[in-house]
């Protein structure tokens, strides 16, 4: 059987073609912006014997991402403190208050990254400095990928989840802790946020998946 030469090497270069674009449909660096509609972060602490949890449900800001290179990860982010909510609005109010947020003078709580490090293909740790009441800290953000996809709306997607433990008293809210065992709210909060982003392009605007 006599060989086509040519159509071999067209075959081929299709075929590395195909290859080269499977394996860089993610390269470089991406825009994620965070929808707050699909955002939370999510709190729990101490209270007396038990926990109490609750979530803040206006989270803003984006997401720079190289899916293939994580290390390259930048976040700048806030939260509006007023869109605290515990299930209890007494407590929401107190909370809200001088005793703990004084969200009417500091009415959110910014996070700006500064490096990564431990980067693995999907998960590391986000170096950073998170700014609340007035205070800021570097604070280490352990965080997975999720994943990558299309959306039903013609958009494209990612998704995160970040975990981390913060003392409130490192931000001067120190309400209760002078009582006897700390008073009846912990110190340590426990933290867990759930991220999406669309990812925009150039322009700044989201990307259509045609």
């Amino acid at each position: 059987m006599k060989i086509n030469k040519r159509f071999i090497t067209i075959a081929l270069f299709v075929g590395w073609v195909g290859l080269a674009f499977s394996v860089n449909a993610h390269a470089g660096v991406e825009t994620y912006q965070i929808d707050k509609d699909h955002s939370f972060a999510n709190w729990r602490i101490r209270h007396v014997v038990a926990y109490v949890s609750g979530s803040f449900y206006d989270v803003k800001g984006n997401i720079v991402i190289d899916p293939e290179n994580l290390s390259a990860t930048r976040v700048n982010a806030s939260i509006n403190l007023f869109s605290l909510s515990t299930g209890n609005t007494q407590r929401d109010v107190h909370l809200l208050s001088g005793d703990f947020f004084d969200a009417l003078k500091f009415k959110e709580m910014h996070f700006a990254s500064t490096g990564v490090k431990s980067a693995s293909k999907d998960s590391g740790i986000l170096l950073g400095q998170l700014t609340l009441r007035g205070v800021t800290r570097p604070v280490e953000l352990p965080f997975k990928v999720l994943g990558f996809g299309a959306d039903p709306w013609g958009g494209y997607r990612a998704g995160f989840m970040a975990n981390t433990t913060l003392k409130r008293s490192d931000f001067d809210i120190a309400w209760g802790l002078e009582l006897p065992n700390g008073g009846p709210v912990g110190d340590e909060v426990q933290v867990e946020l759930l991220i999406e982003g669309v990812k925009l392009g150039p322009d700044g605007n989201p990307v259509q998946v045609k």
